[in-house]
């Protein structure tokens, strides 16, 4: 039967024993033994009560229904927007129970635990109070006005401590924060934070306890101003609309790929892989799907693959995290805690080799910044310092120097083929080079929804993938090719999703580096270019083709690029 007006659920409650009213009076209680009993918002929307979180286990939450709006939704199949005790559930079979006491301080106490409070408002009142959940998902204690001209005080509202999911207009504020679950059955806190930091930028951060906190969004490396973001407001406050607009005081603004319609049911929530994300649904439709990313890339949050870990992404085969050469995992099932080394590490300089990794970076934990160092320096460099695990080598443009940063620590590794620089591990000679590949494993770590707002495809990418197929040479398609063609795509969707790239770095060392190569070195700049992960397995000469066709295609000038049947003509001339 329908729960949309209060008057109907007295009289439905008269012959049900199911509790659905908005509202929990003065002296009243939910208990765990009887699970339908809830409090469901006027517009039927939403729902508070107990919600398993496990065997045995509740939470009090609010949550989304799924329409249709009736007395008959599963709370356990529902989306959680708010948990009180997410850190200490309560026993299910024994009486646990939440109630409303009469000196107006809202209680939760665990059966299991011999009545213990579990969680509680701590409010006082001495007028009577209640508890009512409102059509905006906003669960509030309220103390009875004292005058009919007077209106209700709010004592306690859930907008007011979100777990890890703000809805539209709930303000995000100096002292509130949305944390991330555990993973997607524990709901525990985690270890990813959205928040305002103390220079009133709004950021993400990963805080674990075996590791320092990193705010890597936006990138840790891009200045504030950089980035679109002011300082100078201290307000520290950010809200979501029923539009599907989001703005925050320090500048940073987006909107929804489905901004316009107020009908259309919003969520923002810091996901446990990391992501911040807006999920959309249709108010008469049951899935939810992304209508904004924070992140586009998931290899770029950090401790997904923990210490000595590198985390690798692509869309078909999704994320993956693996263990550095000469490093094994700490704890196979869970990547997050890491990779010990195989070795006894060594102080002794003439103990040590370097090995190559490309394309892969770990943020932080420098000895310093080195600039205009050769290979050689570098090396040195690390091999005095015991405690240097490698060395990040990297090109930069601006300066057309390579910069030198000691490692003292490998954490937040990713490699992306986007990433122009690589990584020289140090370990023991006497390890066997047979014996330091990666070794690559699967993450299972977020079963991402449909992304609304996917970027088409580049149609010029595609063509050149089904040519490379007919030229037998599908095996051989490199960063180089691939990446430069996307580097002509319009920025905006990228930067919508918050990200922020500097894509024209890798496009300039390459046209700088071939009018300093001869023909005899080409293939020594090739093998810098190419994906490491082909293992030397192409043909070089399709692969100076592709070079040639690839750098045409992200000519400055528009009118220099060829067309598309020049692309294809190049290609089947070959």
């Amino acid at each position: 039967m329908a729960c949309l007006f209060n008057l109907f659920l007295f009289f439905s409650f008269a012959i049900s024993s199911s509790y659905c009213y908005d509202t929990l009076n003065e002296g009243a209680s939910l208990s765990t033994e009887e699970l339908d009993q809830v409090l469901v918002s006027s517009n039927g929307v939403f729902s508070a009560g107990f919600h398993s979180v496990g065997q045995n286990a509740y939470c009090f939450a609010v949550w989304f229904n799924d329409p249709p709006y009736n007395d008959n939704n599963n709370p356990n199949g529902s989306t959680i927007v708010w948990m009180g005790n997410r850190d200490k559930p309560v026993s299910g079979k024994k009486h646990s129970f939440l109630s409303l006491q009469k000196d107006g301080n809202l209680v939760l106490h665990d059966g299991g635990g011999g009545g213990l409070i579990i969680w509680a408002t701590h409010t006082i009142s001495v007028s009577s109070t209640f508890l009512q959940l409102l059509d905006n998902g906003n669960l509030v204690l309220m103390k009875v006005k004292e005058h009919h001209y007077s209106k209700d005080v709010v004592l306690w509202q859930s907008f007011d401590f979100p777990t890890d999911t703000l809805l539209p207009l709930q303000p995000l504020t100096k002292s509130t924060k949305l944390v991330s679950s555990i993973s997607q059955s524990n709901f525990s806190t985690g270890f990813y934070i959205f928040s305002f930091d103390d220079n009133n930028l709004l950021n993400l951060v990963f805080d674990n306890s075996r590791e320092d906190w990193s705010v890597y969004w936006p990138p840790a490396w891009l200045k504030s101003w950089e980035a679109g973001r002011s300082t100078y407001n201290d307000s520290r406050i950010a809200v979501l609309n029923s539009m599907g607009n989001f703005s925050s005081s320090d500048n940073f603004t987006f909107i929804s790929s489905d901004y316009g319609s107020d009908t259309i049911q919003r969520r923002l929530r810091m996901d446990y892989d990391g992501n911040v994300r807006l999920y959309s649904r249709k108010i008469d439709g049951k899935g939810w799907y992304v209508s904004w990313q924070a992140i586009s890339d998931p290899s770029k949050v950090y401790g997904i693959c923990g210490v000595n870990g590198l985390c690798s992404y692509d869309h078909s085969s999704g994320r993956k995290c693996s263990c550095l050469p000469g490093h094994k995992m700490k704890d196979p099932s869970d990547w997050s805690k890491g990779c010990e080394p195989k070795f006894e590490p060594s102080c002794n300089r003439n103990h040590s080799k370097f090995i190559r990794i490309s394309s892969a970076e770990f943020y932080g934990y420098d000895y310093g910044n080195f600039r205009n160092y050769t290979f050689s320096q570098c090396q040195d460099l690390c091999l005095s310092l015991c405690n240097c695990k490698a060395i990040q080598y990297t090109f930069f443009d601006s300066t057309s120097t390579y910069n030198c940063y000691p490692k003292t620590l490998l954490a937040n590794g990713y490699r992306s083929p986007t990433f122009f620089g690589d990584l020289y591990l140090r370990l023991p000679k006497s390890y066997d080079n047979n014996t330091t590949t990666l070794e690559e494993s699967s993450l299972k770590c977020f079963d991402e929804p449909e992304l609304l707002n996917k970027e088409k495809e580049n149609q010029l990418v595609k063509h050149l993938l089904w040519f490379a197929v007919g030229m037998g040479g599908f095996q051989i398609i490199c960063f180089v090719s691939v990446w430069s063609l996307l580097f002509i795509k319009n920025k905006k969707n990228s930067e919508s999703e918050g990200e922020i790239e500097n894509r024209r770095s890798l496009v300039s060392w390459v046209r700088e580096n071939i009018k300093e190569t001869s023909s005899d070195e080409i293939a020594v700049l090739l093998e810098k270019i190419v994906d490491p992960s082909l293992g030397g397995e192409y043909d070089m000469k399709e692969m100076e083709k592709l070079l040639e066709v690839a750098m045409k295609c992200v000519e400055e000038d528009k009118g220099a690029r060829p067309t598309m049947g020049q692309v294809v003509e190049m290609l089947l001339d070959y």
